[in-house]
């Protein structure tokens, strides 16, 4: 199995936490040059420094703020002037726990802006290099509730759903020049966001974090959270050149959560 991403460079956006930290690690791992995108500049310059390194790897970063997308869009074309990218994560952090029908209209709009505005951004800046590199994967980072929607994140499930329609769009649209667009679909994985909706789901609920905690693992067959590295590991074979022919799927890593086939 060919998992090599010698001389590939890989965009990981949200990589200074979380999946996506652990995703920019793994994927240097297997050799790939990486660019750190997050909003961050100090942190991004310390996730930077201590990525593994071969010693002919090249990494770097692009402080951006999604919520500022022309910055963003300037940002990025500007970089792939001198860089082509072979790979892009599309990862951003969720919108804030809340039903749908109590949402306010901005909050919708704000997330799609973040989430789907800002992929389609990224997305068009990087085809061109995809294509003339005759390598390309656009793997996003997307949720469960993409197949069944998660209680009390109403605009969260919406998003994440109109992000897969898209992705799964382009996968149709690129396929021609051998770049597959693909989803991972994270079940609850143990990183600073998770928590936060531990102790939201606990208050609402009048219970402690423990007890939160419990009743989550019920829902889940190998009864614990998942770890960020584990979401990589999908993440790093989809990006590899043994993932070739998978195109326009959406992969659960969620220990068994989901209900349906």
């Amino acid at each position: 199995m060919d998992l090599s991403l010698n001389n590939r460079r890989a965009a990981v956006a949200g990589s200074t936490q979380g999946i996506g930290k652990a995703i920019a690690i793994e994927l240097a791992n297997l050799g790939a040059n990486i660019t750190l995108i997050a909003r961050n500049e100090t942190e991004l310059a310390k996730v930077c420094k201590n990525l593994p390194n071969s010693g002919n790897q090249k990494h770097n970063f692009i402080v951006a703020d999604f919520t500022e997308t022309n910055l963003l869009k300037q940002k990025i074309e500007k970089y792939v002037e001198d860089n082509t990218i072979n790979i892009l994560i599309n990862n951003t952090g969720g919108p804030p726990p809340g039903q749908a029908i109590a949402a306010e209209t901005s909050n919708f709009e704000k997330a799609f802006s973040q989430h789907l505005v800002c992929n389609q951004i990224l997305a068009q800046s990087v085809i061109e290099g995809m294509k003339s590199s005759a390598y390309g994967r656009i793997i996003n980072i997307i949720s469960i509730s993409v197949k069944q929607p998660i209680p009390n994140l109403g605009v969260s499930n919406t998003i994440r759903g109109a992000v897969a329609s898209w992705a799964k769009t382009l996968a149709n649209e690129l396929g021609e020049f051998g770049i597959t667009v693909n989803n991972i679909l994270p079940g609850y994985t143990n990183t600073a966001r998770l928590q936060s909706l531990l102790k939201n789901t606990a208050s609402r609920l009048n219970k402690t974090i423990d007890e939160t905690k419990k009743s989550i693992y019920q829902t889940i067959p190998l009864e614990r959270f998942a770890t960020a590295e584990e979401i990589a590991f999908a993440t790093a074979f989809l990006a590899s050149p043994s993932a070739a022919y998978i195109n326009g799927i959406n992969l659960p890593v969620d220990g068994g959560r989901i209900a349906c086939l």
